[in-house]
Protein backbone atom coordinates (compact mmCIF):
# COMPACT_ATOMS: atom_id res chain seq x y z
CA UNK A 1 0.00 0.00 0.00
CA UNK A 2 1.29 3.44 -0.90
CA UNK A 3 0.72 6.18 1.60
CA UNK A 4 -0.49 9.47 0.14
CA UNK A 5 2.29 11.47 1.78
CA UNK A 6 5.10 9.25 0.52
CA UNK A 7 6.99 9.79 -2.69
CA UNK A 8 8.10 12.93 -4.38
CA UNK A 9 6.16 16.10 -4.06
CA UNK A 10 5.77 18.46 -6.98
CA UNK A 11 8.74 20.59 -7.85
CA UNK A 12 8.72 23.59 -10.09
CA UNK A 13 10.07 23.36 -13.58
CA UNK A 14 11.93 26.21 -15.20
CA UNK A 15 14.95 28.41 -15.06
CA UNK A 16 15.26 30.76 -12.13
CA UNK A 17 17.52 33.65 -11.32
CA UNK A 18 20.04 33.40 -8.54
CA UNK A 19 22.57 30.77 -7.65
CA UNK A 20 21.40 29.81 -4.18
CA UNK A 21 19.08 27.05 -3.12
CA UNK A 22 15.75 27.39 -4.85
CA UNK A 23 13.62 26.82 -1.77
CA UNK A 24 15.17 29.50 0.42
CA UNK A 25 14.49 33.17 0.71
CA UNK A 26 11.35 35.27 0.66
CA UNK A 27 10.12 33.90 -2.67
CA UNK A 28 10.45 30.10 -2.61
CA UNK A 29 9.60 29.84 -6.31
CA UNK A 30 12.27 32.26 -7.51
CA UNK A 31 11.85 34.55 -10.49
CA UNK A 32 11.37 33.24 -13.98
CA UNK A 33 13.86 34.53 -16.51
CA UNK A 34 12.47 36.16 -19.64
CA UNK A 35 12.00 33.71 -22.49
CA UNK A 36 11.80 33.94 -26.25
CA UNK A 37 10.17 31.59 -28.75
CA UNK A 38 12.15 31.25 -32.00
CA UNK A 39 10.76 29.79 -35.24
CA UNK A 40 12.82 27.49 -37.48
CA UNK A 41 11.73 26.02 -40.85
CA UNK A 42 13.14 22.91 -42.53
CA UNK A 43 13.31 22.25 -46.29
CA UNK A 44 9.90 20.52 -46.15
CA UNK A 45 8.27 23.59 -44.57
CA UNK A 46 7.81 22.18 -41.06
CA UNK A 47 7.98 24.83 -38.36
CA UNK A 48 9.76 24.14 -35.07
CA UNK A 49 9.44 26.64 -32.22
CA UNK A 50 11.87 25.97 -29.34
CA UNK A 51 11.81 28.28 -26.33
CA UNK A 52 15.07 29.82 -25.14
CA UNK A 53 16.03 32.03 -22.25
CA UNK A 54 16.12 35.53 -23.74
CA UNK A 55 19.62 35.78 -25.17
CA UNK A 56 21.40 38.28 -27.37
CA UNK A 57 20.59 37.66 -31.05
CA UNK A 58 24.08 36.32 -31.86
CA UNK A 59 23.77 33.60 -29.19
CA UNK A 60 20.55 32.11 -30.57
CA UNK A 61 21.42 29.13 -32.81
CA UNK A 62 21.18 29.75 -36.56
CA UNK A 63 20.01 26.17 -37.21
CA UNK A 64 17.90 23.68 -35.28
CA UNK A 65 16.82 20.10 -35.99
CA UNK A 66 13.22 19.80 -37.20
CA UNK A 67 11.08 17.95 -34.65
CA UNK A 68 8.99 16.26 -37.36
CA UNK A 69 11.54 15.05 -39.90
CA UNK A 70 14.95 15.58 -38.25
CA UNK A 71 16.33 17.69 -41.09
CA UNK A 72 18.28 20.87 -40.29
CA UNK A 73 16.04 23.94 -40.12
CA UNK A 74 16.94 27.62 -40.50
CA UNK A 75 15.36 30.77 -39.09
CA UNK A 76 14.39 31.98 -42.56
CA UNK A 77 11.30 30.32 -44.09
CA UNK A 78 11.95 28.65 -47.45
CA UNK A 79 15.74 28.77 -47.08
CA UNK A 80 17.19 25.36 -46.26
CA UNK A 81 20.50 25.40 -44.38
CA UNK A 82 23.59 23.91 -45.99
CA UNK A 83 23.76 20.12 -45.99
CA UNK A 84 25.74 18.59 -43.17
CA UNK A 85 28.66 16.39 -44.00
CA UNK A 86 28.58 12.72 -43.00
CA UNK A 87 31.03 13.38 -40.15
CA UNK A 88 28.81 16.08 -38.63
CA UNK A 89 25.53 14.19 -38.73
CA UNK A 90 24.06 11.02 -37.33
CA UNK A 91 25.60 7.73 -38.42
CA UNK A 92 23.60 4.56 -38.71
CA UNK A 93 24.73 1.24 -37.25
CA UNK A 94 25.58 0.02 -40.76
CA UNK A 95 27.85 3.04 -41.38
CA UNK A 96 29.79 2.29 -38.18
CA UNK A 97 30.15 -1.38 -39.18
CA UNK A 98 31.39 -0.38 -42.65
CA UNK A 99 34.05 1.81 -41.03
CA UNK A 100 35.36 -1.16 -39.03
CA UNK A 101 35.09 -3.95 -41.62
CA UNK A 102 35.86 -4.38 -45.29
CA UNK A 103 33.52 -6.19 -47.69
CA UNK A 104 35.73 -9.28 -47.49
CA UNK A 105 35.56 -9.26 -43.67
CA UNK A 106 31.76 -9.07 -43.91
CA UNK A 107 31.66 -12.04 -46.30
CA UNK A 108 33.90 -14.07 -43.96
CA UNK A 109 31.73 -13.28 -40.92
CA UNK A 110 28.56 -14.17 -42.83
CA UNK A 111 30.04 -17.46 -44.10
CA UNK A 112 31.13 -18.42 -40.56
CA UNK A 113 27.69 -17.60 -39.12
CA UNK A 114 25.97 -19.67 -41.82
CA UNK A 115 28.33 -22.62 -41.16
CA UNK A 116 27.53 -22.53 -37.44
CA UNK A 117 23.80 -22.23 -38.08
CA UNK A 118 23.78 -25.14 -40.52
CA UNK A 119 25.89 -27.26 -38.15
CA UNK A 120 23.52 -26.61 -35.23
CA UNK A 121 20.51 -27.60 -37.32
CA UNK A 122 22.23 -30.56 -38.95
CA UNK A 123 21.86 -29.10 -42.46
CA UNK A 124 24.38 -29.80 -45.23
CA UNK A 125 26.63 -27.00 -46.48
Amino acid sequence: MVHSTSGFRGTRVGVTQGAGLKNQGDDPLGELLPRICVSYWCALGHETRPVFVKLPEEEIPATWDCRRCGRPASRTPGVAPAKETAEDGFKTHLEYVKERRSSQDAEDVLAGALRRLRASRGLPD
